[in-house]
């Protein structure tokens, strides 16, 4: 196995923190060429000292100061630079061969693209990217001979349980469904009146996962699930009749593939996102991602429940969106993104997300965004809209 070079967008989150958790393991085979994060400078330096990249990219200017101030005795090589424009010139730079994609939200579609029209191998853990962009990123993966891994633990899964090419395409010709697992969250027996007066702490504490604060909120709400849907669409070429979610409280079954024979193949795991993320890094080929074992008699039983449609309405609003086709994804995502920041800042209620959410689909009814720019412009739209919305209080009581 030869050496990789790597360049992780978004480090200091959990996915990337998992990432350069795995590569320390395996000094010899990887190394990192850049680093990047927005503005969280103090942790970014001191993963910059541990893993010595050539460069790091931050929001803006007075974080890419702070950072080179930081790093002046330590690592004075590292060459900072900032903005967008920069993310994407380190996502498509000749020097790395691999992209871990893990940017939270519509902020990663543009690296995410630009890696995708390099040719980079792409370890996906945006999902926003495909929700906002599916045509467009698998288009220039195609064109570029680049190659799309999955790292959301339920892709993985699935890319785990499905016949796979050199270059990395699913056969589904003789699958009946892909199954989505959902843990259901914080709020899975939860009564309605106790999710009308969720605090941001009751929701971001996710019983299995530890995620950040976004992703922990849609969890909670279950938006998640419904984004990964909407992935899955794009990343398997898959109808929406063919992708079924299942609850599945203990998180070991990660996500199943149903084949028209009857057989139901399923991938499990401890609840750690290592395990996706090595698997991702070694494929077609597997490394020790320093995931304990997992101990099915210790855990004694898994259970499976149907979602609840009524009470987490965010996960039929992904439904809908998918079958309206159009740009109601990018619509959905971006009035998601606005409306689970002003949960966490206490000016929206918990169920009131939904509420905007559908708002600005409605708003936005029959949309098209065909390229890049009109993506972008679309997005930008949504979120007006949905903020609009909030601030005239019709979603505030949620």
């Amino acid at each position: 196995m030869s050496v990789q070079s790597l360049t992780l967008l978004g480090a200091t989150g959990s996915i990337g923190r998992s990432t350069l958790d795995v590569i320390a393991r395996h000094p010899a085979h990887y190394r990192v060429h850049a680093l990047t994060a927005h503005r969280r400078v103090d942790e970014l330096a001191a993963l910059c000292l541990q893993f010595r990249p050539d460069r790091a990219v931050v929001g803006d200017a007075e974080s890419a100061a702070r950072l080179a101030a930081l790093l002046r005795e330590g690592h004075p090589r590292c060459a900072i630079d900032h903005g967008e424009a920069a993310l994407c010139e380190v996502a498509s730079a000749p020097e790395a061969d691999v992209v871990m994609a893990a940017i939270v939200g519509g902020a990663g579609l543009a690296p995410g693209l630009a890696a995708a029209r390099a040719g980079k191998r792409i370890l996906l853990a945006n999902k926003e990217a495909l929700v906002m962009a599916g045509q467009l990123m698998l288009d220039a993966v195609a064109e570029s001979g680049g190659l799309l891994l999955p790292v959301d633990s339920e892709h993985n899964a699935i890319f785990q349980c499905l016949p796979i090419d050199a270059r990395g395409r699913a056969d589904i010709s003789r699958v009946r469904r892909l199954l989505l697992t959902a843990s259901g969250g914080p709020f899975r027996t939860a009564t309605s009146e106790r999710m009308r007066a969720a605090t941001p702490e009751q929701a971001v504490a996710h019983p299995n996962w530890s995620m950040g604060r976004k992703i922990s909120v849609d969890s909670a709400t279950m938006m998640n699930k419904g984004l990964e849907v909407i992935e899955a669409r794009w990343l398997f070429g898959v109808e929406r009749e063919r992708i079924g979610v299942i609850v599945h409280p203990q998180s070991v079954v990660h996500s199943m593939v149903e084949y028209i024979d009857g057989s139901v193949l399923a991938q499990m795991g401890q609840p750690d996102m290592r395990t996706p993320i090595a698997s991702a890094l070694a494929w077609p080929t597997r490394i020790e991602a320093g995931v304990k074992p997992l101990d099915l008699c210790a855990i004694g039983s898994l259970s499976f429940e149907a979602p609840d449609f009524v009470r987490f309405p965010c996960l039929q609003l992904a439904f809908d969106a998918l079958a309206e086709g159009g740009s109601a994804s990018i619509v959905l995502n971006a009035a998601n993104e606005i409306a689970v920041d002003r949960f966490l800042a206490g000016r929206l209620g918990f169920l009131a997300i939904a509420d905007a959410i559908r708002a600005t689909l409605d708003a936005l009814a029959g949309s098209i965004a065909a390229s890049i720019e009109a993506i972008f412009e679309l997005d930008a739209r949504a979120r007006r809209l949905t903020a609009d919305f909030i601030d005239r209080g019709a979603a505030s009581a949620g």
